[in-house]
């Protein structure tokens, strides 16, 4: 094998095997069949002249039975690689693991989502020209990492024999705005990424100051002047993000590629968590993916976002290996048992399904006086249902899909909030196994057109502990009239067992995971005035709300 420059393949030398072995033990990876050399830093040429920094890894007992791109901006060290470049060179593959412009060596500016697209392509001729090269390959990745597939995907020459996205959207702008408020974890996010190459940037004690110190600029206003004084001129992407709103504004353009669900015929695994902050694109994916044959499979467990590099690590390497030895090795053996398989939660236990989501019925649970939830809707009438919600004092975000934390929680003193409405069904006589979006349909007003609406699906257990399970989030349109809205709560597989109880939480906010509404209409992003939003719930016999859960029958 030749390369390009003066870099020079070396071996695993001790501490890198004994982290390997204790990674493998910890995460519980598969076990390697070949050891690997890594070429490090070798130099990408882009079509602007920039170059891109990569490390090439290399099985050492043979040829490689194929070649693995990974892309992203968060360093190819020992950390990132475990993840990753390891586990497939450890398994006969080779891989080219390219640090995104601006980060870990390589030139010009980070700036997230823009460059992802063409950069790819240019990664892609580069390695077409090198010796080493097997002459087709897959791509992996999470989260970005994941992103930078789907940038590659939208417009290649030449798609992956395969692909495994894990937790990674399609569409960066969705991420951001998709509910219509700004998501706050774009704010976490930015300060990671800003100072992820200065020294201790991973010490445990040095990201629990960093998170301390968000504390005031997430509360603080307007968002976009509290964060910049923050990031001091190192993330200077955030004000643009958090001052464009509206996802059809051509700012938005180069970030988004719903356009590669339409034309990629890769074969795609995609992994996710019921509880990650990209399901529903997972599920978007899957879903556009199946609707025209293409060859795809969906995994989705009980995680968040960031155990993916924890709970989830080992089946998610287990099955990435699987699909590569499928689709780019071209080993005959099918392992996957199943097209989708999902952890149904509640149940806890994995269910193999040919697709997803299996057939359902429609079942109506109607808000009702004394905030129960009834099997029948209320005959005559019934007083309406009010809440405040005070943008000065935002109703508090409990669990949830987060970039980091968040998950399954006790959500009993949201409940009990005097800023929400909580509604919660009889003892159940029987288990309860619902599959797919459920969905809240409110006869709803305000006395502020400016205004959110927060829904949250939870359980309470024989103790009475009050779990959530999944949600939904949306901006209202000023412009709507008092009456009937939607809200579409996020998708779940979960069994409501029987001697539990339903319940339905409703709100005006729910930060920080989202920025509050102002109550103004003044942009998000640069506005400072507050005022309040009064809420009422109707639900008489005129004007019905109810939750409608898919249920498997």
């Amino acid at each position: 094998m030749t390369v390009t420059d003066d870099s020079i393949p070396t071996g695993r030398g001790l501490f890198d095997r004994l982290v390997d072995d204790a990674a493998r033990r910890l995460l519980k990876l598969p076990e390697g069949t070949t050891d690997f050399t890594i070429t490090r830093d070798l130099r990408i040429p882009t079509r602007d002249g920039v170059e891109l920094a990569a490390d090439l890894y290399r099985p050492l007992d043979g040829e490689p039975i194929g070649t693995v791109l990974v892309r992203g901006p968060y360093g190819r060290g020992l950390a990132m690689a475990l993840m990753s470049a390891r586990p497939c060179a450890a398994h006969g593959y080779q891989v080219l693991f390219v640090s995104s412009r601006g980060t870990f060596g390589s030139g010009g500016t980070f700036v997230p989502a823009r460059t992802e697209a063409d950069d790819g392509q240019d990664v892609l001729f580069w390695m077409y020209k090198q010796d080493w090269y097997t002459g087709s390959f897959a791509t992996v990745g999470a989260s970005y990492l994941g992103f930078t597939q789907w940038a590659l995907m939208a417009d290649t020459p030449v798609e992956p024999a395969a692909a495994v996205v894990v937790m990674g959207p399609h569409d960066f702008a969705r991420h951001h705005w998709g509910t219509g408020a700004f998501n706050l974890d774009m704010l976490a996010w930015s300060d990671m990424v800003a100072h992820q190459e200065e020294p201790g940037a991973r010490n445990p004690l040095r990201r629990f100051r960093s998170a301390r110190a968000l504390r005031p600029v997430l509360n603080g206003l307007p968002l976009a002047d509290v964060a910049e004084q923050h990031f001091k001129g190192a993330a200077p992407w955030y004000r643009d993000i958090v001052t464009h709103p509206d996802l059809s504004d051509p700012y938005w353009a180069p970030v988004r590629h719903r356009g590669a669900l339409d034309k990629v015929t890769t074969p795609t695994l995609l992994i996710g968590g019921w509880q990650d902050i990209f399901l529903e694109q997972t599920i978007r994916q899957y879903t556009r993916l199946q609707e025209r044959e293409v060859d795809v499979a969906l995994t989705v467990g009980p995680w968040t976002h960031l155990e993916m590099a924890t709970k989830a690590a080992g089946l998610i390497a287990t099955q990435t290996l699987e699909w590569l030895d499928e689709h780019l090795a071209g080993r005959e053996e099918q392992i996957r048992k199943a097209p989708v398989q999902v952890y149904v939660t509640g149940a806890d236990q994995w269910r193999d399904l040919e697709s997803w989501a299996p057939e359902t019925e429609d079942l109506e649970l109607y808000l009702a006086p004394g905030r129960t939830l009834a099997e029948e809707p209320t005959q005559g009438s019934a007083s309406p249902m009010s809440f405040t919600f005070d943008p000065a004092s935002p109703t508090p975000t409990v669990g949830g899909p987060l970039l980091s934390g968040g998950g399954y929680r006790n959500d009993a003193r949201l409940a009990g909030r005097t800023d929400a409405l909580a509604f919660t069904g009889n003892l159940l006589r029987k288990d309860i196994e619902v599959f797919g979006e459920p969905i809240v349909d409110l006869d709803h007003s305000t006395d502020n057109p400016h205004a959110d609406l927060f829904v949250r699906l939870s359980e309470i257990d024989s103790q009475g502990r009050s779990r959530n399970v999944t949600e939904g989030y949306v901006r209202l349109d000023p412009e709507r009239e008092a009456g009937p809205v939607v809200v579409r709560m996020r998708p779940i597989a979960h069994t409501f067992k029987a001697g539990h109880r339903i319940r339905l939480i409703i709100a005006g906010g729910s930060h920080p995971q989202f920025a509050r509404n102002l109550g103004t209409g003044e942009d998000p992003g640069t506005g400072s005035e507050l005022r309040p939003s009064k809420h009422t719930v109707q639900y008489d016999a005129q004007h019905p709300s109810c939750l409608v859960l898919p249920a498997v029958n």
